[in-house]
């Protein structure tokens, strides 16, 4: 039976729909701030008196801000209710992004930007939990993706109006559009959110159980591994787009909003059938972006083809809803720092990717080898998802 989410103050019940919709918005936020710092950087490292080398290091500040986060939060709040601390996270998040367009220097820029990623894994992990609560069990998955619509709508519209309002105004400008999204994100959250009491049980050293469990990090390992293809691919994209397929800067948008729309279109059709069959959907996920990977060497020459493979590369990205729900299955009791870490394994894997497909750069293989890279990474996060499902299996009875 579903349960509905009892407005504060004893009005009608919110509508799960509404629910989600207010938690994606803030995942539009946090998807915004995360891949627009990429596109903005240019401008940044002029504002700063840096070159743009250096400026790349507020992103890694950010994704070190994430995986620190993710568990410290998820550890330190596990006696919150999750309403009250989905509200925290993301006034927290907005104290950041508003930082982040006032500070004064790089120094500061790097403070800020570590602030601004604390909340970002433990926000995505309590509003999952919170989202899958407001539906029958068969459908968590779908509901999962539906916060996640947030973040990729964010690299489809969130992304180039970030871009644009850096050029037209400023890149500060983008931050504090971000922190903005951030507050009605909270006062969303105020509104619709049930009022929920904290679990009395709950503690940190109940949460620090999820790490006993081998299965939990068994799922951490396959996003953290399998999900670097992708990031090995979109990192360099920019790049091939340029040298292999030679195309003008005109077109790079088009193909970045066509990789978006596939993350977009993977969490609308894949978690339908991860709530049917979710380990082996997971699998067969994995095995498709290992093909769609692999596929890139060859598509890159000829623009027509690679719009098709990299939408097929982005749909791909539908693996981290569906480990998502998985976490929730196998963290027993300790739910929110296992639905935290989910985001800490794919900010790894996003450390990952980069950095193995720029080792098959250096060594002369060419832009395309990123596909050969990232399709070895899929299948090593196949490898990992088999050892999960065999241990799995219940025993045979003798």
């Amino acid at each position: 039976m579903t349960s509905l989410a009892l407005s504060p103050g004893g009005r009608a019940p919110a509508r799960p729909a509404i629910v989600h919709l207010a938690l994606a918005v803030g995942g539009f936020a946090i998807g915004t701030t995360e891949f627009a710092t990429m596109s903005l950087l240019p401008m940044m490292a002029r504002d700063l008196g840096i070159d743009e080398p250096t400026a790349g290091h507020v992103i890694s500040a950010y994704a070190l801000g994430v995986v620190v986060g993710a568990p410290t939060i998820a550890v330190a709040a596990a006696r919150w209710s999750r309403r009250t601390l989905l509200i925290a996270l993301m006034l927290m998040f907005g104290v950041g992004n508003a930082l982040s367009a006032l500070a004064p220097d790089y120094a500061t820029m790097l403070g800020v930007r570590f602030l601004s990623g604390l909340p970002h894994g433990a926000y995505f992990g309590i509003a999952a939990l919170v989202a899958a609560s407001l539906v029958p069990a068969g459908q968590r998955t779908r509901a999962v993706g539906r916060v996640m619509l947030g973040l990729t709508a964010a690299t489809v519209v969130g992304v180039p109006l970030a871009n644009a309002l850096g050029q037209i105004a400023s890149w500060r400008w983008a931050f504090a559009t971000v922190a903005l999204l951030a507050l009605t994100t909270a006062a969303l959250v105020a509104l619709f959110v049930a009022r929920d009491a904290p679990d009395r049980d709950a503690s940190p050293l109940r949460e620090l159980g999820a790490l006993r469990r081998p299965q939990v990090w068994l799922t951490l390992a396959t996003g953290a591994i399998g999900f670097g293809g992708l990031f090995c691919v979109y990192t360099y994209l920019a790049t091939t787009l340029h040298e292999v397929t030679r195309v003008s800067a005109a077109w790079m948008p088009l193909v970045f909003a066509v990789f978006g729309i596939g993350m977009t279109l993977g969490n609308l059709i894949v978690p339908r059938f991860a709530d049917r069959a979710l380990m082996p959907t997971a699998g067969a996920l994995l095995v498709f972006s290992a093909a769609a990977l692999a596929l890139f060497p060859f598509a890159a020459s000829r623009l027509s083809w690679l719009l098709v493979d990299v939408l097929a590369i982005g749909l791909g990205g539908a693996l981290g809803t569906v480990l998502q729900t998985r976490l929730m299955d196998v963290a027993g009791d300790a739910q929110a720092l296992a639905a935290a870490l989910n985001h800490s394994a794919f900010n790894t894997a996003n450390a990952i990717g980069p950095w193995a497909g720029g080792l098959a750069i250096a060594a002369g293989l060419g832009w395309t080898s990123t596909g050969w890279v990232g399709a070895g990474l899929a299948l090593g996060g196949l490898a990992i998802w088999a050892v999960s499902a065999t241990l799995a299996r219940p025993a045979r009875p003798s």
